[in-house]
């Protein structure tokens, strides 16, 4: 492999929502370097943070019927069961829920956990609350996905945090979507639950490191062998 080659294996490309924030931070630190050069160097390494936090990398998404791969990058919060959000008209039954947080740190960019056709898209708006907290997902901003798999339907809710202010959705009802395809990021710190069928047992646990694509919450076919792999 040529050095060209090489570095460009290492690049980990960047998301087109970053592109005005990046832009809007470097300006600022030349404006900085203008005032004060220590000021300039702050404002150049919150710079280079904004280019990690929309970093958006490939992913190998593991692929069969029935696998559940996490949306986001970040720390499962919570592993509970609750009733889904109402405007998703999916009951009041008590369903296995898990809880992603997600830090400045993480990247942010929101991955199908399964494979399927988005049945409904819905945005409620709400307030800022720390993500974290088991009143975000009801009363915190949020935008939720209904998506129907070969076997079952789950729900997929983006939760904006106390720092977060605009989600992101790429998707649209009626799309078939792909097990670990991208369908939007939440800016600057924020939660995402799933929604898992009544009965399925999570397989994944509190204070775990999820990773968008990669990583399994849930198999709803546990018995069936063997698995694939898509990249991207």
């Amino acid at each position: 492999m040529s050095i060209v080659n090489s570095i460009r294996a290492q690049w980990v490309p960047i998301s087109p929502e970053g592109y005005p924030f990046i832009g809007a931070f470097a300006f600022a630190s030349i404006i900085l370097f203008w005032l004060w050069t220590p000021l300039g160097w702050i404002g150049t390494l919150l710079t280079l943070w904004c280019v990690f936090f929309f970093r958006d990398p490939p992913r190998v998404t593991p692929v069969r019927d029935g696998i559940v791969v996490a949306p986001a990058d970040g720390r499962i919060s919570m592993v509970t069961s609750a009733p889904p959000p109402h405007e998703l008209g999916l009951g009041d039954k008590l369903l296995p829920r898990v809880s992603i947080f997600m830090s400045v740190f993480d990247c942010h960019i929101n991955r199908s956990p399964l494979a399927g056709r988005i049945e409904r898209i819905v945005y409620q708006p709400g307030k800022f609350f720390n993500a974290d907290l088991d009143k975000a997902s009801l009363d915190n901003e949020r935008n939720s996905l209904v998506i129907a798999g070969a076997n079952a339907r789950i729900a997929v809710v983006q939760i904006a945090g106390l720092v977060a202010r605009r989600i992101v959705c790429y998707g649209r009802e009626g799309q078939t979507i792909a097990a670990g395809e991208r369908f939007g990021m939440i800016r600057f710190g924020s939660r995402l639950d799933v929604y898992l069928p009544e009965g399925v047992v999570p397989a994944i646990a509190v204070g775990q490191t999820a990773i968008a694509g990669e990583t399994i919450i849930a198999d709803l076919r546990v018995s069936d062998p063997g698995r694939a792999f898509r990249t991207g």
